[in-house]
């Protein structure tokens, strides 16, 4: 695995004069990528990985809060099982091989999603990495792994209804800061910037709730091509919008 140890090793990183808090990733294109090249599509998950390994150091490296990449979501278990079989095992190879960096970048681990849906073997190394991270305070690294953003408010709503019925959820009207306590991203800011690669033109019920605000970049170029200068022209980008949150007056600073 490599280790920037030393400040002359890491890759050189652009200024910026305004940063997203919270970054997400629709890490789309994969198979397409592989089979312009006449390669199964696994070859171009493969890739990805690694892709998606750079990228987390990338936004380490800038101090940014919040990394959410969506990896696998409840309709890709529609997909053939032996791709689904192997992207499982890919899932896991990741997160057993990235612990050692998380830990020496200080980065804390989250898996959002369906954990239930999840094979063993995947859940168990969520566990770990998450028990092993959880007192890091670095970036914030989410995988969202057998997610929907639907099901996700659903669960947010179940859970208010047991607190309701159980007798611990105050009296009153339930506001947008309590609601945002029982989604999986508790405790982290909302969506600044919202990325999708690959040219398509959809959110794919991915963080419904916390990109209503997010600035939007969408590229063509496929996820396993995402370099670390593709993520820095997005980031540029990002920097020169006027974000008004609905009224007249736009952000200023980060």
């Amino acid at each position: 695995m490599p280790r920037f140890d030393t400040q002359k090793e890491k890759p050189e990183v652009p200024r910026f004069t305004r940063l997203p808090r919270h970054v997400a990733i629709i890490m789309d294109g994969n198979g397409r990528w592989a089979a312009a090249r006449g390669k199964p599509r696994i070859f171009g998950h493969r890739r990805g990985m690694e892709r998606a390994k750079d990228i987390t150091r990338a936004c380490g490296d800038l101090l940014i809060e919040s990394l959410t990449l969506y990896a696998f979501s409840l309709d890709n278990w529609k997909r053939p099982k032996a791709e689904v079989d192997t992207l499982m095992r890919l899932l896991v190879k990741y997160l057993k091989s990235e612990l050692g960096e998380m830990m020496y970048s200080n980065i804390r681990f989250r898996a959002l999603g369906e954990r239930g849906m999840l094979p063993e073997a995947v859940r168990e190394a969520v566990r770990e990495d998450e028990e092993m991270t959880a007192k890091n305070s670095g970036l914030n690294l989410n995988l969202a792994v057998s997610y929907g953003g639907r099901k996700e408010i659903l669960g947010a709503v179940n859970r208010l209804l047991e607190e309701h019925r159980g007798g611990t959820l105050p009296e009153g009207p339930v506001d947008e800061a309590a609601f945002a306590q029982k989604l999986h991203t508790a405790g982290q800011p909302e969506v600044d910037l919202l990325i999708r690669t690959s040219g398509e033109l959809r959110v794919s019920d991915f963080l419904l709730w916390q990109i209503a605000y997010a600035e939007l970049y969408l590229t063509g170029v496929f996820w396993p091509d995402f370099s670390r200068e593709e993520l820095y022209r997005a980031l540029k980008d990002y920097e020169g919008r006027e974000r008004r949150f609905g009224g007249v007056g736009g952000e200023k600073g980060r």
